[in-house]
C-alpha cells in the first residue's frame, strides 16, 4: 500500500479522495513529492491535533497527557510544531508539512502571538527574497513559504470575537487563511447555518481578506466557476473530526459516537471535512500554491524592497487588486524547518 492512498482497510478514505473522483490536480507528479505547507492557528481545545490526524489518516500527533495537574491551568508559551507527511492523492505524491501553533489564544494579553505568527510567516519570505538576490542561486534551495492558514473558529453561535477578528486582518494580506467552525457537531444544523451566516458578514464587515476562491481566469471554465462558487457559499467550512473507524455495511467510516447516534466526519450532511480535505489535498492546491508565489509574496516583496507598505494594517481593498493579478509561474518547491517530525505510514 502507497502511504495515504486509503487503500488500507483500516482507514476510511476520504470521498473526494482517488478512490472515488477523478484527478484534477495541475501540476504533474513530482519524484520527490510536491511540497505543500499549511499552518493551523486556534485555541486550545478546538481540536487542532484531532484535525491534523484526520486529514491525514493516521496518527500524526499521539494524544497527549498532562504531567502536573496542579500546574494544568497555566497558559504555556505558543510554540511552532512542524510536522512532515508524506502522502498520496489522486496519484500525485504530497509532502505535507505542518505548522501547529500550540498556546495560541490561551493567555490573557495574546499580542504576542499575533506578533510571532505574523514574523514567521514573513520570515519565509525573506528567505526566498534573500535567495533570489544572490548572484550564484543555490539549486537546492528549498522554500518554505506558506501556502494555507487553516483557523479555528470557536462555536459559540453568535459571531467573530476580538481575538479572531484581529489576528485575521493581520495576517490576510500575508498567507490565505481558510476559516473552519471546529466541532460543528456541537451546532443544531439551524444554529450552524444562523452562525456561518453571521461569520461571513463579520468578515465583510471588517474587510478580512480570506481566500475566498477566486474565479480562475479562463471565463470559459464553467466547471472551475461552478464548483468556487459552491465552495464560497459553504465558508466558513464547518468541520468535524475524530479517530474512530467503525465497520459499516463491509467499508470502514469515520465516526464519533453519542448516545443519541453518529456524526459521520466523510459525511457531506454532517460536516464540510471531507470537501475541505479535496480542497487542501487535490482541487486547489494549485491555486493555494500560486497565489502565494505571485499574488502574496510578490505584494509582500514590493512592500519590502520600496521601504512602504502596500497594504495598510486590517484592510483588504487596498490589496484587492495586487492579490487578483496573479500572472502564471513556475512553483518554487518549498520545505520545512529543520526540527520537523516526519511521520511514518
Amino acid at each position: 500500500m502507497k502511504e495515504g492512498s486509503g487503500e488500507d482497510q483500516n482507514v476510511a478514505p476520504s470521498v473526494y479522495s482517488h478512490v472515488s473522483r477523478p484527478g484534477s490536480h495541475r501540476y504533474k507528479s513530482a519524484k520527490k513529492g510536491l511540497p505543500f505547507n499549511v499552518m493551523l492557528v486556534g485555541e486550545s481545545g478546538l481540536g487542532r491535533t484531532t484535525f491534523i490526524n484526520t486529514l491525514c489518516e493516521r496518527v500524526v500527533i499521539p494524544p497527549t497527557e498532562c504531567g502536573d495537574c496542579e500546574q494544568a491551568h497555566i497558559a504555556e508559551p505558543m510554540q511552532f510544531k512542524h510536522y512532515t507527511v508524506d502522502m498520496e492523492e489522486d496519484g500525485m505524491k504530497i509532502v505535507l508539512n505542518i505548522i501547529d501553533t500550540p498556546g495560541f489564544g490561551d493567555g490573557i494579553d495574546n499580542e504576542n502571538c499575533f506578533t510571532r505568527i505574523q514574523e514567521h510567516i514573513e520570515t519565509q519570505f525573506d528567505y526566498v527574497l534573500a535567495e533570489e538576490n544572490r548572484i550564484k542561486r543555490n539549486t537546492k534551495f528549498m522554500d518554505s513559504r506558506i501556502h494555507a492558514l487553516i483557523y479555528f473558529i470557536a462555536p459559540t453561535g453568535h459571531s467573530l470575537r476580538e481575538i479572531d477578528v484581529e489576528l485575521m486582518r493581520r495576517l490576510g494580506s500575508r498567507i490565505n487563511i481558510i476559516p473552519v467552525v471546529s466541532r460543528a457537531d456541537s451546532m443544531t444544523p439551524r444554529e450552524l447555518v444562523l452562525f456561518k451566516q453571521r461569520v461571513m458578514n463579520d468578515i465583510a464587515a471588517y474587510g478580512i481578506p480570506i481566500f475566498s476562491f477566486p474565479d480562475p481566469e479562463e471565463e470559459d471554465d464553467e466547471e472551475s466557476v461552478e464548483e468556487n462558487a459552491e465552495l464560497r457559499a459553504m465558508l466558513p467550512f464547518a468541520v468535524v473530526g475524530c479517530e474512530e473507524i467503525i465497520n459499516e455495511e463491509g467499508r470502514p467510516v469515520r465516526v464519533r459516537n453519542y448516545p443519541w447516534g453518529v456524526v459521520q466526519v466523510d459525511n457531506d450532511e454532517h460536516s464540510d471535512f471531507d470537501r475541505l480535505r479535496y480542497v487542501l489535498l487535490n482541487s486547489h492546491i494549485a491555486d493555494l500554491r500560486d497565489r502565494t508565489h505571485n499574488g502574496l509574496y510578490e505584494l509582500y516583496r514590493t512592500e519590502k524592497l520600496s521601504g512602504t507598505n502596500v497594504v495598510s494594517s486590517g484592510t483588504a481593498n487596498a490589496a484587492a487588486d495586487v492579490l487578483s493579478a496573479d500572472a502564471a509561474a513556475p512553483a518554487v518547491q518549498p520545505p520545512m524547518a529543520p526540527q520537523s517530525h516526519p511521520v511514518a505510514a
